[in-house]
């Protein structure tokens, strides 16, 4: 054969992947192939494959019967929104996506060249695992991709997306990366299956229950996302790029905003109720101040007593902390102390101004999460907020309360802007609680314990419940009505542009994990 007839039907062959008939059964389980994902992940014709001729050097086993161009994953680079980004896609129709010595250099080296080159990196994981008739080889090659998460976290972002099974040693790669999303229904991570698990501990439990979408967005906190199919999923990618900077060295990209930076919204002089013990959504108050009220969610299912995620205003992408008092009274548990402060390091690596919204009346009490080490994981929270760098704005809406007063970000914690609603309410604790210390005699004596209980909650809550001792001491910069507040944060921001700020000269810090 002509080496052009040799090179085209090499060509033919990676496009089959692993044959029409399991490409027809991919799509049979509601999964795109991992060519379909790429060209919807990327910009229209833009993406460049490398390496799509390699095949396996396994000889055992009767694989030498079965090379396949490219080895179960399509790796290059392209487009997204314009900006470049490196990505892999595990092909499952493939030996079952399984990762080979070669296929792991496919991985290894887009990888290398993300690094080097500063960009993204994105991993579409669609593997039944190592491939055994390689061994340890296998083996080596995860550690080797590991290492590389490990040495690119904080220089470029990394995003995984889970479109199959993931399981073993493979899911701790998407476990370093910044983001991971799962599809519902048709992926699932773990790192012993249901099978091992019924043998060893005798506890009966489906793939879904056991590592699902839901399981990992809603219980453990391993996920980031949950959508709903593959085009849902890869969608969902391109958004969130849309965020993020190339590198640590970038800025984050802007967009022209079509939103007025001097838009005002009375509704919000309304949302905060006046009875203190009442609930509202702060998603209201995070979408008011948005550019077009878009806010990109992350980790919408778990800890939903705090939210993160990301907004724009007046065209520059900003991270969202904010307290959620319509779950848990927004109280700090140990979920939403770790949730936060993995979404804040995160800003703070890629120079994502973080704007926290705070109505937080402390750290949820009881045995459970003292045993569970709510000091530790509470102090991580703490730890990420003071060691940001990146321009930081606060408004407390409400309640600042005790120890978690100063763990959202307040002026003590190096935060460039602090700003307070009239109903704000800042102090050791709440009214009641104070008034039961403070007053614990006098009111045991009293003719009318209830009367005089009310009476001096009132009393306290008129001297200490109220923003403006705070603001006299200059631990808040402006108590602004509720209406300014996107064009206040718009202006803060604005004045933040230049800020340079640096933590003293070490290898790292010793964050309490």
């Amino acid at each position: 054969m002509r080496p052009e007839d040799v090179l085209a039907d090499l060509d033919r062959r990676a496009d089959l992947g692993g044959g029409a008939e399991r490409l027809e059964r991919q799509h049979g389980a509601g999964k795109l192939t991992a060519r379909e994902r790429v060209e919807l992940l990327f910009d229209p014709a833009s993406f460049e494959e490398l390496d799509r001729l390699v095949t396996h050097r396994c000889r055992d086993f009767g694989m030498e019967d079965h090379v396949i161009p490219g080895d179960g994953v399509v790796a290059g680079h392209g487009l997204v929104n314009g900006r470049q980004v490196f990505a892999f896609a595990q092909d499952f129709t493939v030996f079952g996506g399984s990762l080979s010595e070669t296929n792991a250099a496919k991985i290894v080296k887009i990888m290398d060249l993300a690094l080097k080159l500063g960009a993204p990196i994105v991993g579409l994981n669609d593997s039944g695992g190592a491939r055994i008739q390689e061994g340890v080889v296998s083996l080596a090659g995860y550690a080797d991709i590991f290492l590389r998460n490990t040495l690119c976290s904080g220089v470029i972002p990394q995003i995984s997306a889970i479109m199959g099974p993931c399981a073993g040693g493979a899911v701790y790669s998407p476990a370093i990366t910044d983001f991971t999303l799962m599809v519902k229904h048709t992926s699932y991570m773990f790192v012993t299956g249901p099978d091992v698990i019924r043998t060893v501990t005798h506890e009966e439990v489906s793939k879904e229950a056991l590592g699902g979408a839901m399981t990992h967005n809603a219980t453990s906190g391993v996920a980031h996302f949950a959508v709903e199919d593959d085009r849902e999923c890869l969608q969902t990618i391109r958004d969130l790029l849309a965020f993020l900077p190339l590198n640590n060295l970038d800025d984050p990209p802007r967009v022209t905003p079509t939103d007025s930076p001097d838009r005002e919204d009375a509704a919000l002089d309304q949302l905060v109720p006046d009875a203190p013990n009442h609930p509202y959504d702060m998603l209201d108050l995070v979408r008011s101040i948005a550019d077009d009220g878009y806010f990109l969610e992350v980790h919408a299912h778990f800890a939903r007593n705090i939210l993160v995620g990301f907004a724009r205003l007046d065209g520059r992408p900003v991270g969202i902390v904010a307290n959620q008092p319509s779950v848990l009274a927004g109280t700090l548990d140990i979920d939403a102390s770790v949730k936060g402060a993995r979404f804040v390091r995160f800003c703070d690596a890629f120079n994502i101004p973080l704007v926290t919204f705070e109505d937080v009346p402390g750290f949820l009490p009881g045995t459970v999460q003292e045993y569970g080490g709510i000091i530790r994981h509470g102090a991580k929270l703490l730890y990420a907020f003071a060691e940001a760098t990146v321009p930081k704005v606060t408004v407390i809406t409400r309640k600042a309360y005790g120890g978690a007063y100063c763990v959202m970000s307040s002026k003590h914690l190096r935060t460039d802007f602090n700003f307070a609603w009239p109903t704000a309410e800042i102090a050791v604790m709440g009214p009641e609680g104070a008034v039961n210390i403070l007053y614990k005699r006098e009111l045991e004596a009293a003719a009318d314990a209830m009367a005089a209980r009310a009476e001096k909650v009132a009393e306290f809550r008129d001297k200490f419940a109220n923003p403006f001792v705070a603001a006299a001491r200059g631990y808040l910069d402006a108590i602004i009505k509720p209406r300014e507040t996107r064009r206040k944060l718009i202006a803060a921001l604005r004045h933040l542009d230049t800020k340079r700020d640096r933590n003293p000269p070490k290898k790292h810090g010793n964050i309490p994990l």
